[in-house]
């Protein structure tokens, strides 16, 4: 080939790379369509159309030319979206639970445990991350167990978690499943925290508001508080119903609540810092509830340095503390406990036995301490109260308390109740002693009532109301060598004397009491003979004597311990003093008025007429002026005297005045040796044991 012919195809090949180019440029970023190979251009170049020139138009306007980094944006044509991979669906939470336990049971199938459990699929750590999302949902927006269909997925979630947990630690290896065990454990402590916060929460959303005692009234006697106590068991029932019903003041949805709440952290594991928790904040709630209610702990030290006036104070408190403690605080607090711990009940039951445990523990820590304190005769009733409240908490026990807790609280409890029968039956003995140690070489002025009578009947009054109680005491706590003395055997055998109903009396406490009362009359007739007068003896056995039968009439229970026969004899003893006394004092006046020696020959002798009157008008005034300042307080004994001595005197001085009178020489004489008439002798008796030394002066003037 020449060079000039190469020259021209290469011209012409320049000509046509040229004329390329020029294409190339113009249709760098035409549209596919045109794009096409040769053949397709070939049926593009038929006749054109509004179409073509549309498509021509739009092809010839300026397109951003692609960088290398960047491709140009292709056309969204169907075809291409076709190709396109969809995403995949994201999986709803039941979705989510059904595919994690289909691995649970692949896990639970898994019969080696030797090796590496199976990988945790996809699956499990959506569920953590979903709960995780759930959590901070509950934390922010609403509360746990308040809206059930909110709950309900949290609650199913934690179980297949917690279960999950559990089948990981049944294999020896985790090397595959180590990141699932410590995100499951995290997430799952997560959920507990933000749990156990929210019992926390509706725990502590309540202050108690239960109607108080009032922790300043003592009870000195059940006599004294059996008129309030009638009055107020009409209303009893309604009103403690209605108090038990507010305590603890939980709303039924919170008592759900706090439900949902102890059901779901035991079923996930937590039982233990569930009740930890539980238990924790209801005892300091119980416990403040008695600090309200006037009740705070004091140490054994403390009972024993404390004086009487203010142990009273602490007693009345504690016995009206315990009561209201055992019939409202610790019934509601156990129906709570039930309902909270209702698909757990031998959780339910061991976590309120430890609650009233405690409680009850401290209170038998007071009534033990008081046991140790010094035993006095006054003190006999308070001991009897705590007793008998000790006494009463024993059933309570049998029905609160699972079967450990409860064998253990009731021996401690028996154990406290039989120290304060001890000291109720060493107190009530000691009452002998205080009267064999009577034994004052003064007697009481004016022949009164004894001091000694009026403690001791008051004090027997008073002991006789709690007559069941120390009827129980005795028998329980009686010394066995009581019998063996010659004063045990005399009350042994008053205790067998056939009594107002034929039937043998058997109570050791009556036989006590019996023993009480011979003392006593043992002792009054000891104090009579320190009178040199025998009629003033004979006042002080009356007066004495009628205080004892008025104070057993007067009392029931201790009318009954004694018996009618018993008071029969003490009757039949006043009269025996009443005769005696109008025997020594009356009979010597009432032979100045008898007619021996008044007569001489047939004759009344003057001079010994007028010296009757004169020995009758000085014994009267003698005898009035001392007997009227002696004192017999009971009216109705007072009265009987003076009854009975004017039968005897006046009859007597009327009609020895009335046949004598005439032999003595009217005015001087008549005056001087008659000195009162009939109505001033009866005066002059009714002035008689009214205690009052001026009453001679004042008839005088």
């Amino acid at each position: 080939m020449d060079k000039s012919t190469s020259f021209s195809r290469d011209d012409k090949d320049n000509d046509n790379e040229k004329q390329n180019d020029k294409n190339d440029k113009k249709n760098d970023h035409a549209s596919p369509i045109e794009q096409q190979p040769e053949d397709v251009q070939e049926a593009s170049e038929r006749p054109r159309t509004a179409e073509s020139d549309q498509m021509q138009q739009s092809a010839e306007e300026p397109v951003p030319v692609p960088t290398p980094e960047s491709k140009p944006e292709p056309e969204k044509l169907e075809p291409e979206l076709e190709t396109e991979p969809e995403p995949e669906p994201e999986l709803t939470l039941h979705q989510v639970l059904e595919d994690v336990d289909r691995f649970l049971q692949v896990l639970s199938a898994t019969n080696d445990k030797t090796s590496d459990p199976p990988e945790a699929p996809k699956s499990v750590e959506s569920l953590l991350k979903m709960v995780e999302e759930i959590i901070s949902s509950c934390s922010v927006k609403a509360k746990f167990g308040q809206n059930q269909e909110e709950d309900s997925p949290i609650t199913e979630s934690l179980i297949r978690i917690t279960k999950m947990l559990n089948l990981f630690r049944e294999f020896d290896s985790h090397s595959t499943s180590a990141s699932s065990i410590n995100q499951a454990t995290a997430v799952l402590h997560q959920a507990m925290i933000m749990l156990d916060t929210e019992m926390c929460s509706i725990l502590e959303s309540c202050p108690l508001k239960c109607g108080n005692v009032d922790p300043k009234t003592p009870r000195d006697t059940k006599q004294q508080s059996s008129v309030t106590q009638q009055q107020s068991d009409q209303n009893a029932p309604e009103s403690e119903s209605e108090e038990e019903e507010k305590y603890p003041p939980y709303s039924p949805e919170q008592i759900t609540c706090l439900k949902k709440i102890v059901t779901t952290m035991i079923s996930s594991g937590y039982e233990k810092d569930c009740c930890l928790v539980y238990e924790a904040m209801r005892r300091n709630a119980f416990l403040n509830e008695l600090e309200k209610q006037g009740y705070t702990d004091i140490s054994m030290e403390e009972v024993q340095k404390m004086q009487w006036d203010a142990m009273e104070t602490e007693i009345a408190t504690w016995i009206n503390v315990i009561k209201h403690c055992s019939s409202v605080l610790l019934c509601g607090e156990r129906k709570l406990f039930f309902s909270v711990f209702e698909e757990y009940p031998s959780i339910s039951q061991r976590l309120f036995g430890n609650l009233a445990a405690a409680v009850v523990t401290r209170f038998l820590n007071f009534a033990e301490a008081v046991t140790l304190t010094k035993q006095s005769a006054e003190r006999l009733f308070k001991f009897l109260d705590l007793y008998e409240t000790v006494r009463d908490l024993i059933p309570s026990i049998d029905d609160s308390f699972s079967i450990g807790i409860a064998d253990e609280l009731k021996a401690e409890t028996w154990a406290v109740k039989s120290r304060l029968g001890e000291a109720a039956v060493s107190i009530f003995c000691n009452l002998e002693n205080s009267i064999k140690r009577d034994n004052g070489k003064t007697p009481v002025p004016s022949g009164a009532v004894h001091p000694l009578t009026r403690y001791t009947m008051n004090y027997l009054k008073y002991a006789c109301e709690y007559k069941d109680t120390l009827e129980e005491v005795f028998k329980q706590h009686q010394r066995t060598d009581d019998s063996s003395d010659s004063n045990g055997q005399d009350a042994e055998t008053k205790e067998g004397t056939p009594r107002d109903d034929g039937k043998p009396e058997t109570s050791r406490f009556g036989g006590q009491l019996n023993k009480i009362m011979d003392l006593l009359e043992e002792n009054l007739e000891m104090k009579s003979k320190m009178y040199r007068d025998p009629s003033l003896r004979n006042i002080f056995l009356m007066n004495n004597g009628r205080y004892i039968l008025q104070k057993i009439k007067g009392s029931s229970e201790i009318y009954e311990m004694m018996g009618h026969t018993w008071c029969r004899k003490l009757s039949s003893d006043l009269r025996l003093y009443h005769k005696s006394y109008t025997r020594e004092t009356w009979s010597k006046l009432l032979q100045c008025l008898t007619l021996d020696g008044l007569h001489v020959n047939g004759k009344v002798a003057k001079p010994a007429l007028k010296e009757r009157f004169k020995m009758f008008n000085a014994m009267f005034d003698e005898i009035h002026r001392t007997q009227s300042t002696w004192v017999v307080s009971d009216e109705q004994l007072q009265s009987e005297l003076r009854v009975s001595v004017s039968a005897v005197v006046i009859p007597a001085y009327r009609s020895f005045l009335g046949r004598f009178q005439q032999y003595l020489t009217p005015g001087r004489q008549t005056e001087k040796y008659i000195k009162y008439q009939s109505e001033d002798i009866e005066n002059s008796i009714e002035e008689l044991f009214g205690g009052d030394p001026a009453s001679m002066a004042r008839r005088r003037t």
